[in-house]
């Protein structure tokens, strides 16, 4: 890797590059006979390979005896398991792909039944990996607070053995084919879905009309059969990796090549590129959301606001009760939510209601966010009554109990130690803290102490309050607006006089009046550091345009300045970008930020490089017009349909808008110069105070520079968790 050979590397371009071994996956609106004339003129003189062929192995052993293997790392422990399958087009990957729902499916499956909603685990998933020469099944675990790797690979093969035995409900294989079928129909909304189903077909080799008719073909399955193969394919023949904690005493140093920074040549371009950006195209008719006619915002019968749009496409559901407050207004209401997992009523357990939703193929779920709490549903509109009402009650008449409530206070707590494992978690965690103060949304929290002080069930009865609180809703669907009203008035019955929402404390983004660094420890031989700034600058809604073209132009993508001088050119960086950030919120300033990853020893020739192009901003036409262009035809082809038509008229209007921003953003682009982006940048960026706030072990780091920027304050794993 070292010293790569170009003859090589070419051989096995020409090797394997060629059109007997490639596949054009395309999904979108386009004439499809048009797109043949377009591959035809570009593709059709390529020339295939008659001597195209793939390496050859010989078959691996199977696997007669449990093989066991350690790894070591900081992160948190778990445990996986590995059987070995056949390739993926086999018959075998459709009888996997199923009973990896039957084992774990979200709600239903053996592993959320007996494990996670008796809490007897932090949580146990399951998926099939179908590839081209072998398939592989696995399971992953993470075990609760206490709880021994080995004790919960016991656990878990317990469930198989369930499985094996057939002890699990006759109504979970028909329900799990519901959901298949439901969860498929959504898949083909999604372009990248769509296209990414073409490629695996591809890649494992598997006949289209197969990929076509597999939940037919899976929908004629029976217990039976699903109990056999599982006899005759899940014994003794697995790997299981143990996850430990711990350092990792078998890695090796590698030495690390100079690198010479080379030019950036902005302004120079091949005649392949000027060929593509003087390419005459049929121009794509941009689509804005048009607040008076792709929606209603009206009211329900019972006088709720409705935003309501009719779906004539299929028979699925999308339904909202968005309330105005959230984490920061009402804490309690968050840890309701997510204890509601692990309960159930008076009449039901926690694994009855969920079998219930997953057999109506209905989906629900409770978000707490900052300032806004989301109550939705989604599935076949034809089950939207009983899900509703189903959901009704569980709210209505949630049980808690103090043995389920002890053990999910034990889950919390694992949760957040396992967070303080992770980096990403560790970084995530310092950015709120040097965006917002010690009061934000990661430290905003009860302690487990007074977790425990709280009575389980006056915490849950938080949950009854909601129906008769302000809110509104958001629906899409089959229905019309009169059955639809209806069935809330049946199923969601509020008082005639609305609660107001409970109003709390903002979490507030500080200002960096002057240069100062932030710095949390994480043992790792790379850092995680953001430049932040914030004057305190008003939100300006009418300059959504420059600073759209400003992230385009400077912070986003790869043919930005921040890639080209941090990546390209220097090889500062695994992940670089910066991004001029405006608010969710009326009330909130706008704000820059700039993102690296980084060898810790490379630390302060990112800082320098990043002010560099900050306080005098690269300037190149040829880069401007790109990005340009890149940002016009993004806002062309940028398309809001069915559910999401809903949930951005209301966080549009939310912030006050009366017709769609995208539309002046497009609108002002012709006439921007790269003149207004320089002119932008220097008024709000350039030669600005910082606030630096690094993730990274100061042994390894060049404190005595990072101390000649500004004072230095040390923070604990501790303090930016809050626990």
């Amino acid at each position: 890797m070292k010293n790569p050979s170009i003859t090589n590397i070419k051989n096995y371009f020409k090797r394997y590059y060629v059109p007997n071994n490639v596949a054009i996956c395309m999904a979108g609106d386009f004439d499809p006979d048009e797109v043949i004339k377009i591959i035809d003129r570009y593709f059709g003189s390529w020339k295939p390979s008659p001597t195209l062929s793939r390496p050859e192995y010989a078959p691996m052993a199977p696997l007669t005896a449990i093989c066991d293997t350690t790894v070591v790392g900081q992160e948190a422990e778990n445990v996986m398991l590995g059987w070995r399958f056949d390739a993926g087009n086999t018959a075998q990957a459709d009888t996997l792909d199923i009973i990896s729902k039957i084992l774990a499916n979200g709600k239903a499956g053996l592993f959320e039944v007996n494990l996670e909603q008796t809490l007897k685990a932090q949580g146990v998933g399951a998926y099939c990996l179908p590839l081209t020469d072998y398939s592989t099944f696995i399971i992953q675990g993470m075990p609760m607070e206490g709880q021994s790797l080995e004790d919960l690979r016991g656990l878990i093969l317990e469930e198989i053995g369930k499985l094996k035995r057939g002890e699990f409900s006759d109504d979970l294989l028909p329900s799990v084919i519901n959901n298949k079928k439901l969860q498929y129909l959504t898949s083909l909304d999604d372009n990248r879905s769509r296209t990414s189903i073409m490629v695996d077909a591809f890649i494992n080799n598997c006949k289209w009309e197969d990929v076509v008719d597999k939940i037919n073909r899976q929908s004629h399955m029976t217990k039976q059969q699903i109990m056999d193969f599982a006899q005759r394919h899940f014994g003794d023949n697995f790997v299981c990796v143990y996850k430990r904690e711990g350092e990792d005493t078998t890695q090796k140093k590698i030495e690390k090549p100079a690198i010479t920074a080379i030019p950036t040549n902005r302004d120079l371009s091949s005649q392949f590129l000027n060929d593509i950006k003087n390419a005459e195209v049929p121009p794509i008719e941009p689509q804005f959301l048009d607040f008076n006619n792709d929606l209603k915002d009206t009211k329900t019968k019972g006088g709720l606001p409705l935003i309501y749009k009719q779906n004539t496409t299929d028979d699925r559901f999308n339904l909202e009760f968005v309330y105005n407050f959230g984490q920061e207004d009402l804490l309690d209401i968050y840890y309701a939510a997510n204890y509601l997992d692990y309960i159930g009523t008076d009449n039901m357990s926690v694994s009855e209601i969920k079998q219930k939703f997953y057999k109506l193929a209905c989906n629900y779920g409770i978000s707490v966010v900052d300032d806004r709490t989301y109550v939705w549903m989604n599935g076949l509109n034809e089950n939207l009554p009983q899900a509703l009402a189903l959901l009704e009650e569980l709210f209505q008449n949630a049980k808690a109990d103090a043995d389920s409530y002890g053990k999910y206070i034990e889950l919390v707590q694992k949760s957040r130690d396992d967070a303080k494992k992770e980096q990403n978690s560790n970084f995530g965690a310092l950015f709120e803290y040097g965006s917002y103060g010690p009061y934000n949304s990661v430290r905003n929290i009860f302690t487990t102490d007074q977790l425990r002080k709280i009575d389980p069930q006056q915490l849950v009865d938080n949950l009854k309050r909601l129906r008769n609180m302000e809110q509104t809703v958001l629906y899409y669907g089959p229905m019309d607006e009169q059955e639809l009203s209806k069935t809330l008035a049946k199923y969601h019955k509020t008082s005639k006089q609305l609660q107001p929402v409970p109003v709390g404390k903002q979490y507030t983004l500080q200002t960096t009046p002057t240069d100062e660094i932030l710095i949390a420890p994480y043992d790792a031989k790379n850092i995680y550091m953001i430049q932040f700034h914030n004057e305190g600058k008003a939100w300006n809604k009418n300059e959504e345009a420059v600073q759209d073209m400003f992230n385009e132009y400077f912070g986003g993508g790869m043919n930005t300045i921040v890639f080209q001088e941090l990546r390209e050119s220097r090889g500062l960086a695994y992940s670089a970008f910066a991004r001029y950030n405006r608010p969710e919120r009326i009330n909130e300033p706008e704000s820059f930020f700039t993102y690296i990853i980084s060898q810790n020893d490379k630390m302060m020739d990112c800082i320098r490089t990043f002010n560099q192009i900050i306080d005098t901003i690269p300037q190149s036409q040829t880069a401007f017009d790109i990005a340009k262009q890149s940002l016009t035809k993004s806002l062309q082809s940028r398309r809001i349909t069915k559910f999401n038509i809903l949930s951005n008229y209301y966080m549009y209007k939310r912030k006050g808008y009366t017709a769609d921003p995208k539309e002046a953003v497009y609108n002002a682009l012709p006439t921007m110069t790269l003149q207004d982006i320089v002119d932008f940048e220097q008024k709000n960026m350039a030669k600005k105070p910082y606030r630096y706030i690094i993730l990274g072990d100061e042994k390894e780091l060049d404190m005595e520079s990072l101390e000649k920027i500004g004072p230095i304050k040390r923070l604990t794993t501790e303090e930016i968790f809050g626990y």
